[in-house]
């Protein structure tokens, strides 16, 4: 199987997190707090070096990107669970299947981690990238929007300024 294929994969699982998230987030009206809209920067982070890999052809430096925003945004999801893994101080947001999205984030960071590392081991960084296929096209299409659409929800919750420690609402809606 081709790199590119394995980043298209990658780039779908990536929309599917963030997707997830937004699903809770609009439809279930569970706002992300700070620490988890750092959490989401790291999976557009890497998806942003997955789309340049695939438009412009796999280098070492896109997946050094990768996982330097796994790294970073790992650490952030780690500290969120170190906040809560103390018995009777709580919990952030609901489970999904029996973990909550902060140990969810880091187990993916590992995956990316994982994902990265063994691209740079198994890759082939040619010069010249053979043209890209109609699917990773369109993931790169539907992760923009996703990414569009955070960057709108994140503006709504937050405004320009901080964001509320314990988001209970959109900015307007206060």
């Amino acid at each position: 199987m081709p790199i590119r294929a394995f980043d298209t994969f990658a780039l779908i699982g990536l929309s599917l997190i963030l997707l997830v998230a937004f699903y809770y987030q609009l439809v279930l009206g569970e706002f992300p707090c700070p620490l988890c809209l750092l959490q989401r920067v790291g999976f557009v982070v890497a998806g942003v070096a997955a789309i340049l890999n695939l438009t412009h052809g796999p280098k070492p430096a896109h997946y050094g990107l990768m996982l330097l925003a796994a790294v970073v945004a790992g650490s952030a999801s780690l500290r969120q669970i170190s906040l809560h893994v103390i018995p009777d101080t709580g919990a952030y947001g609901s489970a999904l299947w029996g973990f909550h999205f902060y140990t969810w984030a880091f187990i993916g960071y590992g995956a990316l981690v994982t994902y990265a590392g063994a691209m740079l081991i198994i890759g082939r960084f040619d010069d010249a990238p053979p043209p890209m296929s109609g699917a990773a096209r369109l993931a790169c299409w539907i992760f923009t929007a996703i990414i569009g659409a955070n960057v709108l929800s994140a503006l709504a919750e937050c405004g320009l300024g901080p964001c509320p420690d314990n988001p209970t609402g959109w900015l307007w809606s206060k």
